[in-house]
């Protein structure tokens, strides 16, 4: 009897200590490149805590047959190579199905070119937003497995246009990062502008990191402009910002999305950007974004729900989960396809939450359409894993983020077409 009540003991241990690892087998894991790190740090860390938290309502709500999308998060250091190095072992090693990442275009397009589309890996890029990433799918060479939760600058940039052309902005100078999203985000708006009526008075690039950003604001300071156009990320451009205000510049700024930015706004004093006009992908306010804004300061610790990238990470996030849901495995080519059905326009609506995904989770099951409305508002990918407008426009007063308007995809189109 001794014998036979040690060797239920030893089983019962055996038995006990293979359960966590059958619960780590069962886990699905999602690669996160986000520039936790360097000059987009602010992204990064902001994006990597909101896909988080929708990975959490996801699995609280069920998961995938019960089990748990985890991630395996890497820091790209805000640098292409880095994030190449980052996702070839995500992908040859880990053998994830899906990146998420990066968040600026410059760590995004190196990774999409040198890692996902030639393994045939979703990426999901929650705030790339140059064109050169739908030029891309154009020419063929993404495969279809790109896909981002920001619209392009391509349009973005006319949107800003008009935008600083409503608010009496008629005669700018431009400061911009010298990578591929600045570069291409001033391509269009200069496009856009100078059709419109504007004036460009000059166009200062400059590399990111620097101690001081004097030389640049002198130098945008010939011709004398109205106000700057800053395109830039928040830690850099409350430098250049700084130093365009000390040495004389206009408090007007027209600011790019980006900019939307507490941290900004703090470092470079509110009373100084009373007169800062921005725009932003994205719609009016859905449940999504009650949520998201009522929940995630808590869930992160510290980072406000309007730091940069924070609210489109968790869509890209909540895409994510719900497409591996659909697809019902954790294969790339089965989770593209997915994709755009969880946004299905004839979908039932589905918010941000655990309930939200419970409910989605119970209409998959049913085989039933569901339609994930975001943070951002509800969105829909086009055939390159775009998605359009319409833009919010906002302005900072007292130190607050304040939206009064947008302007629809249509206004941006007409425009456009008027530039041809």
């Amino acid at each position: 009897m001794r014998m036979l009540l040690l060797s239920g003991t030893v089983l019962a241990a055996i038995g006990a200590a293979m359960l966590p690892a059958r619960a780590a087998d069962c886990d699905i894991t999602v690669g996160l490149v986000m520039e936790l790190t360097g000059p987009a740090g602010a992204y990064g860390q902001a994006g990597a805590k909101a896909v988080e938290m929708a990975f959490r309502d996801f699995n609280d709500a069920g998961g995938v047959g019960g089990c748990k999308l985890v991630t395996d998060t890497r820091d790209s250091q805000s640098q292409g190579n880095v994030a190449v190095d980052q996702a070839t072992q995500l992908v040859n090693i880990t053998k994830v199905p899906v990146i998420i990442g990066g968040i600026i275009s410059s760590v995004s397009i190196p990774i999409l070119t040198s890692v996902t589309a030639l393994a045939n890996v979703v990426q999901v890029s929650p705030a790339s937003s140059s064109p050169t990433l739908t030029q891309l799918g154009r020419d063929g060479k993404t495969n279809g497995m790109f896909f981002r939760t920001i619209t392009s600058d391509a349009l973005q940039g006319t949107a800003a246009a008009k935008y600083a052309l409503d608010q009496g902005l008629k005669k700018l100078a431009i400061i911009h990062v010298n990578n591929d999203f600045g570069v291409n985000m001033v391509k269009e708006f200069s496009a856009a502008f100078e059709k419109l009526g504007g004036t460009i008075t000059s166009v200062t690039a400059y590399n990111d990191k620097q101690a001081s950003y004097t030389a640049e604001a002198n130098a945008a300071m010939a011709g004398e402009p109205d106000a700057l156009y800053l395109v830039s990320y928040p830690v850099d451009g409350a430098t250049i910002a700084r130093a365009w205000i000390s040495n004389g510049g206009p408090q007007k700024f027209l600011l790019n999305d980006g900019m939307n930015s507490t941290d900004f706004i703090q470092a470079v004093g509110a009373q100084y950007l009373n007169d800062a006009y921005g725009t932003s992908s994205g719609t009016a306010e859905t449940a999504s974004t009650k949520y998201f804004y009522e929940n995630f300061e808590a869930f992160s610790g510290s980072i406000k729900p309007d730091a940069p990238a924070a609210d489109r990470s968790y869509d890209a996030g909540a895409i994510v989960a719900l497409a591996i849901a659909k697809a019902g495995k954790a294969e790339s080519a089965a989770i593209k396809a997915a994709i755009p059905q969880v946004v299905s326009a004839d979908g039932e609506p589905i918010y941000a939450g655990k309930a939200e995904f419970e409910k989605a989770l119970g209409l998959i099951k049913d085989g039933k359409a569901i339609k994930y409305e975001g943070v951002i508002g509800p969105v829909s990918f086009d055939q390159y894993g775009d998605i359009t407008g319409p833009f919010r426009l906002w302005r900072i007063q007292n130190g607050e983020v304040t939206t009064v308007g947008q302007v629809s995809a249509a206004e941006v189109t007409a425009i456009k077409d008027g530039m041809k």
